[in-house]
């Protein structure tokens, strides 16, 4: 099974962007995933190839319109299309790391990029659409965001990244931020590499990394650390 992305855009001349470079682009290249782009304007019915109109009850800006994306939808992904409807959306649930394994677990998505004001509520009723977060600020339009979770997501697939490995420490995967990095030269404008890194002690050296990330998360994402406390508790 591959997985496969459908994005609905109104600029699908944005992809494959940097999905198409590196570790992404590779696996693009090789099969082990695939990328559809929907123009949502092709599915518009008057001679303007209109997509929003003026938000009821007033207000500024403008919303995508409700038939418009439904019939963009329904063209990309009909009833028995098992894979997940993805709206990108400052409103929505935030994106994580546990999300995107399961994404990567599976036949692939849909992801809608809203842009204007925001998306007709009606049609992400309709078509029962994820609200998806990529985090508390706001961008010009859901491209970003689906480029960022596509990354996220396509370097999870068996075979995109070399060493699998490498990911098991990395940021989030076990609630912890990542320990610190260090390589050639030992010293660098009077700073040295750590020494237990040079021991060939690996038990130490597995103990040091997990008391850096430990103080790294304590101090830079006190979230995370109240979580991976309340889950050891529990152990």
């Amino acid at each position: 099974m591959t997985f496969k992305a459908t994005v609905l855009t109104l600029y699908p001349e944005m992809f494959p962007g940097p999905l198409g470079m590196s570790l992404a682009g590779r696996g693009l290249q090789r099969g082990l995933w695939a990328l559809d782009t929907c123009q949502i304007r092709d599915h518009t019915t008057d001679k303007h190839r209109s997509v929003d109109d003026t938000p009821a009850g007033g207000g500024a800006g403008m919303v995508l319109r409700a038939d418009v994306l439904a019939r963009a939808i329904d063209a990309a992904s009909n009833k028995d299309d098992g894979r997940p409807r993805l709206l990108m959306s400052p409103r929505g649930r935030p994106f994580n790391q546990a999300r995107a394994h399961d994404l990567a677990k599976g036949p692939g998505a849909v992801i809608i990029c809203g842009r204007f004001e925001g998306v007709d509520q009606r049609v992400i009723e309709a078509r029962e659409l994820e609200e998806v977060s990529v985090g508390d600020y706001i961008l010009s339009g859901g491209e970003m965001a689906a480029m960022t979770v596509l990354d996220a997501v396509v370097r999870l697939i068996p075979g995109v990244m070399g060493n699998m490995a490498s990911a098991e420490t990395e940021s989030f995967e076990k609630g912890l931020l990542e320990h610190p990095h260090y390589t050639r030269p030992v010293e660098f404008e009077g700073r040295t590499i750590p020494e237990v890194l040079g021991s060939g002690n690996h038990k130490k050296i597995h103990e040091w990394r997990l008391a850096e990330a430990e103080r790294l998360t304590r101090a830079r994402r006190p979230d995370l650390w109240g979580a991976y406390m309340a889950e050891d508790d529990s152990d």
